[in-house]
């Protein structure tokens, strides 16, 4: 878990006006769009360099329901397209991120 925060703790953070300074961006960026705030999450997500960054990006153009992006930006995390819903993905990055595996 990213120091320790848990599942609960990090859905906790999304009643405020602004996310923790201590979540990293990936958290932010995910925390931003359950806030409604696409536009800043995708501003994060172009800023990481790490793989999060590219798998959260996906989920984000997905989301946006440009595909063809979307499939770019799943390829570029070495991951396919999920068949599930748009919140069943949102769950899983934050649990991937949580446990450390994104």
């Amino acid at each position: 878990m990213l120091a320790g925060m848990t599942r609960d703790e990090f859905m906790n953070t999304l009643e405020a006006g602004a996310p923790p300074d201590s979540l990293s961006p990936a958290l932010t960026a995910l925390w931003h769009d359950r806030k409604g705030d696409w536009d800043r999450a995708h501003t994060l997500c172009q800023q990481m360099e790490e793989p999060a960054g590219s798998r959260i990006h996906a989920y984000l153009h997905r989301e946006e329901g440009d595909i063809g992006n979307a499939q770019y930006w799943y390829s570029r995390a070495g991951a396919g397209m999920p068949d599930g819903t748009l919140e069943q993905e949102w769950d899983y990055l934050v649990d991937e991120v949580l446990a450390g595996r994104l």
